[in-house]
């Protein structure tokens, strides 16, 4: 990656300005290389592909007299910028030391709440004014409150029992702020009656000594919850601000020697090492005294977590702040798909996960460890996975199970990939790629008109060309409308927008965000779709009294409600992709949506009437009254021309996909239509190749496939002899009985598996069980099947969104949901869900044809 862009990615957004401009520079020294070798007045700068313009030839000897007044330019505002944040942050950081040594004199039993109405304004404005007050407003997003009283410090009467508790919740980051305005901030009268002993508190490192440290805190009361929880805010945001400062002095000093590296390589200069040492590491930002300063900061903070949240456990107050700060990147610098796809990268999406395991992912321990010349090798349950699929392989290769060599052979191909898939044992699409490698060596594929096996050359013409199909191009078409969605934040606007009509009703929110789960997971996938919600429900799980069960209801109907949304559309999961790609004569979008819609709508209903039943979402923890939450306030910026432009092609292209059978004499697939969104974005410069290059090609390689194995088991004769069996199994049973039958075998299959995968395995086995019946019943058990895979929900691994919402957790790092949340309401889901496709939905499908 070259520097300007790297630069980009690491600065703080409110700091750009302030960082070396490193283009500049680099123009400049092409124009001094223009000018040493005497070229003309226009020079093409092949790396930045701009044309400069110069005036004037300087000889070799003054290009430093030059460039160096251009250096020392950025390195005066560099080390003004760092000399005022360093005097701020510092003033800050004694005074949250100074604050923890107070409250360890107040302590944390009993109950110390203070009401608003102590403060006056004149302590308010003195403390507003100063830097750390200025400071704090512009940091105050980051602090909310759960309760209407203020927080530690002061000795104000208790509440009175005969008035019952009332909880305000914001639900907005714009509406923090003046929650917070509102609570008149507890910390304040701390501050202010410490006004006089801030002389006192130094810089030294004895402020946070072991005499600030010798004690933690571990008192377990409503009271020492707040303060703690008030505290890690103010701790972690402090810290997150501290680590960029650092970075910025990291960026920088990256930048002086890369365009000091560039500057010696262009103009033949041997400049680099003088300025570098003499100059730039003995400016104040990077000389080792003030990284010292700010590595000690950085420790002291580390030092105040682990005595005020973790309880004096070192190791996990630098896990949670480094996740706090790697969370604080992935908000401010990317967009929801970004987040999603980091995701993927990271290990965390749903080809593999570590549910409730610890903040940071550990590498899976051994089970054993088996002595060889090179020493111990650990022996991990994947291994084992792994040696038992290529065993069982082995076996079915060298046995006659199925008549047919080419059968038994795919056979083999097919119970091996079956395994690695519900195991892990590798990753999925890796599992995938390896499909076409073991169909083409093996010699699967037979000609379907002659049943003669097709040579190495053939097989592989015939796979590759299936692998690719209208299928897969629906999909990319599907990834581009999310990518642009998110990209232009129209998915934000309008679900904010949608989501301030709510109301301030718990369980009228629940529902609100239910369904705007399950309609994004419509038209940005149900992988980026949670994703997004729980983004969006940040702020209220930050304001929500200690132990309410509003929370774990809130995740869980988001996530619940996106498996749905999985049903909806045929671009929302890949499911609904293999569905289609194994329907002789696929739906149209028309006919999708009036089976789904209803179904979906109904099964959203039935799962928020559980959770009300489960959770009772709306009563506050200690049963005194309602929890009450303000609305979302809808976003007042107009759509832009882009954003616009964005909706007309979105919508231009669903509507071509709901007619696509009326009018495939022109454009032959629903494939072809989804071309449309691509150039649509990426040459109007919408979307970027950046954009392109983080698709989530792991799906796409999974539904590939899926995809080419259902190729092999048609063409080796494997599905025939399938077919056989089957007709003996539903031989005398009605088609509705084979629904009843089906459903609940599919249903348990996709709750233990990838859904992705669970389609892959049975929408064949659909296919050949209605050809067995007789009559047009391929696409009703088809597309039946396709919907109760995504309706398997009952286990944390059971999709994507199940998966994200078990590692949700609140601000002291607990999760909010637990195995018992997923068992005692995600498999009633799944049933009612299951029940509704077997029922309504079986009707509408019979009913339209």
């Amino acid at each position: 990656m070259k520097f300007s862009s790297a630069l980009k990615f690491n600065a703080v957004s409110e700091w750009w300005e302030e960082y070396i401009d490193y283009d500049t520079l680099k123009k400049y020294i092409y124009q001094l290389e223009k000018q040493q070798q005497g070229l003309s007045s226009s020079y093409q700068d092949l790396e930045s592909n701009e044309r400069t313009s110069l005036v004037g030839r300087p000889d070799d000897a003054a290009t430093d007299s030059i460039f160096i007044p251009l250096l020392d330019k950025e390195l005066k505002k560099i080390t003004l910028f760092y000399e005022n944040q360093e005097k701020e942050l510092f003033e800050e950081l004694e005074e949250l030391e100074a604050l923890v040594q107070k409250q360890d004199e107040i302590g944390l039993e009993g109950d110390h709440y203070v009401d608003d109405g102590e403060y006056d304004d004149e302590d308010d404005e003195s403390i507003s004014r100063s830097p750390v007050g200025q400071r704090r407003r512009r940091l105050s997003s980051a602090f909310t409150h759960s309760r209407n009283t203020s927080i530690p410090g002061g000795t104000s009467a208790p509440e009175t029992s005969a008035r019952p508790h009332r909880y305000s919740i914001s639900s907005s980051e714009g509406d923090m702020e003046d929650s917070i305005a509102s609570l008149k901030w507890p910390i304040r009268k701390v501050a202010n009656t410490l006004r006089g002993m801030r002389d006192s508190v130094t810089m030294r490192e004895s402020v946070t000594s072991s005499a600030l440290l010798e004690t933690v805190w571990t008192a377990r009361t409503n009271y020492a919850y707040d303060t703690r929880l008030l505290f890690k805010r103010r701790i972690t945001t402090l810290y997150i601000t501290f680590t960029s400062l650092r970075s910025y002095v990291e960026v920088n000093h990256s930048g002086f020697r890369k365009i000091l590296k560039k500057y010696d390589k262009v103009t033949y200069s041997e400049l680099k090492d003088h300025y570098l040492h003499d100059v730039v590491e003995q400016s104040l930002p990077f000389t080792s005294t003030a990284k010292d300063k700010l590595n000690s900061a950085v420790d002291r903070l580390v030092e105040l977590y682990m005595k005020c949240v973790t309880q004096g456990n070192r190791n996990l107050a630098k896990q949670q702040l480094k996740l706090h700060q790697r969370e604080n990147i992935a908000w401010e610098r990317d967009t929801v798909w970004r987040q999603m796809i980091g995701r993927e990268r990271r290990g965390e999406g749903a080809a593999s996960r570590s549910l409730g395991a610890s903040l940071v992912k550990e590498p899976e321990p051994g089970l054993f460890a088996i002595p060889t010349p090179l020493g111990r090798v650990p022996v991990t349950r994947k291994v084992l996975f792994l040696i038992t699929a290529l065993i069982v392989f082995a076996v079915l290769l060298s046995v006659r199970v199925v008549d047919g060599e080419e059968a038994n052979r795919c056979f083999a191909v097919l119970i091996f990939c079956t395994i690695l898939w519900a195991t892990e044992a590798i990753p999925l699409f890796v599992t995938s790629i390896l499909v076409p490698l073991l169909l083409v060596c093996l010699r699967v594929v037979r000609n379907p008109d002659t049943e003669q096996r097709l040579s190495a050359q053939d097989a592989t013409k015939f796979i590759f060309s299936a692998m690719f199909s209208p299928t897969i191009m629906l999909l990319i078409g599907g990834f581009t409308i999310s990518s642009a969605l998110s990209k232009t934040s129209i998915d934000r606007v309008l679900i904010t927008r949608v989501l301030s009509l709510a109301g301030t009703k718990p369980s009228v929110v629940l529902l609100a965000f239910m369904c705007v789960s399950c309609f994004a997971s419509m038209w940005i996938s149900n992988v980026a779709a949670p994703t997004l919600c729980f983004t969006l429900i940040r702020p209220i799980l930050r304001t929500l009294p200690p132990k309410t069960s509003f929370a774990p209801a809130l995740i869980l109907g988001i996530a619940l409600a996106a498996n749905i949304g999985g049903q909806s559309s045929p671009i929302s999961s890949p499911q609904n992709l293999i569905a289609l790609q194994n329907m002789d004569d696929p739906l149209d979008w028309g006919t999708w949506f009036a089976v789904a819609i209803p179904v979906s709508a109904l099964s959203i209903l039935l799962i928020w009437g559980l959770l009300l039943a489960s959770y009772r979402p709306s009563r506050s923890p200690d049963g005194e009254g309602d929890i009450e939450i303000r609305p979302i306030r809808a976003t007042k910026e107009p759509f832009t021309r882009q954003q616009y432009w964005v909706s007309f092609v979105c919508i231009a292209t669903i509507a071509l996909w709901c007619i696509a059978h009326s009018i495939e004499d022109y454009v032959g697939d629903m494939g072809v239509i989804a071309i449309i969104p691509v150039l649509a974005f990426f040459a109007t410069g919408i979307l970027k190749k950046d954009d392109f290059e983080q698709f989530a090609w792991t799906i796409v390689f999974l539904a590939m496939g899926g995809i080419a194995l259902g190729k092999g088991v048609t063409s080796s004769g494997l599905l025939e002899i399938m077919g056989e069996i089957i007709r003996d199994l539903v031989d005398g049973f009605s088609l509705y009985n084979v629904v009843l039958i089906l459903s609940p075998i599919v249903l348990v299959i996709s709750t233990f598996i990838s859904h992705t995968i669970a389609s892959v395995l049975l929408v064949p086995i659909a296919k050949e069980v209605a050809s067995s019946l007789g009559g047009n019943h391929q696409n009703l058990l088809i597309f039946v099947t396709a919907l109760i895979c995504s309706a398997g929900m009952g286990m944390p691994v059971s999709g994507f969104p199940n998966q994200t919402a078990a590692t949700q957790e609140d601000d002291l790092g607990e999760l909010y949901l637990s195995n018992v949340d997923f068992l005692k309401n995600g498999v009633p889901a799944s049933i009612f869900a299951t029940l509704v496709v077997a029922t309504v939905g079986y009707s509408i499908m019979f009913a339209i044809g």
